[in-house]
């Protein structure tokens, strides 16, 4: 009885997408065009969008120019956005803008062509080109449509972007440090802080930027120390001066505490070298 039970259950989907498949091949084999459109915007409707796009895309020359193609246009590239091919979706908004610039749905258009470059933003490790292009989208959506209703939610993707752009930075930094590129590490930290100065975590890249120009000083030749640790004072006085009630600042203060001290070691060396 549950084997029966079973193939039942196995059976009946099996059905009904047989039978999908087969009224849709009907529609497909139709030469009455407002019959096929009637039947894609329903497969729309029902979210069958692989059936309606392959509909759509027959009709497209149709109905071009016609009172039908606007709305034809602008389910056709929700079909693509819906089954997540966002680069067709990206460039079908962008020609449904193109050919329909005075649209009542141009906002939404707009937002939505935008919000496709945010959907290809890939994994932070990775290129981040869309993302740049997510938050220049997005701006320029917020700067052409600033009363909309989406303007809040565009701006939250733009800070959903720069917080990937920021962690790829900094894993870029960590790594030169990890590696020993401690020159190379206190530029990137430094960079990470001009880049994003609202960032939460400012802080820390001012302490890893005064940290890598120690290890960088310290692993430096002789003639070039002093103006290295020289260095590191100074990233410890713009710390202070920006983050003067940080919690890690007492931190850098060690390491400048270091580097005066290894000054001062430097030129009793030479002054006692020159008066030998």
């Amino acid at each position: 009885m549950k084997l029966k039970t079973i193939l039942v259950l196995l059976i009946i989907p099996f059905m009904m997408l047989t039978g999908c498949s087969n009224q849709f091949t009907k529609v497909l084999k139709s030469t009455d065009y407002e019959y096929k459109l009637k039947k894609a915007d329903e497969y729309f409707t029902n979210k069958k969008y692989r059936f309606a796009q392959q509909l759509y895309e027959e009709l497209f020359p149709v109905f071009k120019g016609s009172d039908k193609f606007e709305d034809l246009y602008y389910k056709y590239a929700y079909c693509a956005y819906y089954q997540k091919n966002y680069a067709d979706a990206e460039n079908l908004f962008q020609g449904f803008l193109g050919v329909f610039p005075n649209s009542s749905r141009a906002q939404e258009i707009a937002y939505m062509h935008a919000l496709t470059f945010y959907k290809q933003s890939p994994n932070v490790q990775l290129d981040q080109t869309n993302t740049h292009k997510a938050i220049g989208m997005m701006q320029g959506f917020i700067n052409t449509y600033p009363n909309s209703e989406r303007v809040a939610d565009a701006n939250k993707i733009i800070e959903q972007c720069r917080a990937k752009l920021e962690e790829k930075d900094y894993l870029a930094a960590k790594l030169y440090f990890n590696l020993q590129m401690y020159q190379a590490a206190g530029i990137a930290f430094s960079n990470l802080i001009n880049a994003y100065p609202e960032s939460s975590k400012g802080d820390s890249y001012m302490l890893m930027a005064v940290k890598s120009f120690y290890e960088f000083a310290k692993l430096s030749v002789a003639d070039k120390q002093e103006e290295r640790y020289a260095k590191v004072t100074s990233e410890y006085f713009d710390f202070a001066d920006r983050y003067p009630q940080s919690s890690l600042l007492k931190e850098a203060e060690e390491y400048k505490n270091l580097s005066q001290n290894n000054i001062k070691t430097i030129k009793n060396e030479q002054t006692k070298a020159s008066t030998e």
